[in-house]
């Protein structure tokens, strides 16, 4: 990569769902400008080390699938059903079980929706752009009306309380209660909320 960069054939290069530690191998080789990887706030892992790197080495972070595969957009239902090549039928987090799991968080991106005339994709998108000025979402659409509410999308402000509301909320998704209780600054048993 370097030598195309050095040849003026690419101006940057970037990796795809990187751990931390082929990040800062690759660097080595040659700068690298952006990571791409699956992030959501039902998607979290890379919170972890990738993100805080990429922010210590000034490398970009840009999510795919900022909105679960649709699920954060608030339509599907936990009676929805998915037919043919419809990938929400093997994808968990579309299960009824966790749908119902899942509906708190919903029910929050709805309420702050209602109340900034946006929309739950809107408030998903948002929370993400409230995060870090290097974390630049891509979400994917099939119609020019979903390509238009994502970019509406960079004009809903969230307050720093309904991040941080929207972050604890995402946060209790799949956690057991002394992950939770850790995130929380307390101590509990381990059962799983």
């Amino acid at each position: 990569m370097s030598t195309l960069i050095h040849e003026g054939k690419i101006l940057a290069w970037g990796q795809s769902q990187s751990t931390e530690e082929e990040i800062r191998s690759a660097r080595v080789v040659t700068p690298i400008t952006a990571i791409q990887s699956e992030y959501s706030m039902m998607e979290r892992m890379f919170e972890k080390d990738v993100i805080p790197t990429c922010k210590k080495l000034g490398i970009g972070f840009v999510p795919f699938s900022p909105l679960a595969s649709g699920f954060l957009s608030g339509k599907y239902k936990a009676n929805s059903t998915y037919t043919g090549d419809d990938l929400r039928r093997v994808i968990t987090r579309f299960s009824k079980e966790n749908v119902l799991a899942n509906q708190p968080l919903l029910n929050l991106l709805t309420g702050f929706a209602n109340q900034k005339d946006a929309t739950p994709a809107q408030i998903s998108l948002a929370w993400m752009l409230h995060k870090k000025d290097f974390i630049v979402p891509i979400p994917g659409a099939r119609k020019a009306e979903r390509i238009q509410e994502n970019l509406n999308a960079a004009s809903v402000e969230l307050t720093d309380n309904e991040f941080r509301e929207l972050t604890l909320e995402a946060k209790k998704r799949g956690m057991t209660s002394s992950d939770l209780a850790s995130f929380l600054g307390c101590t509990t048993s381990s059962k799983a909320i």
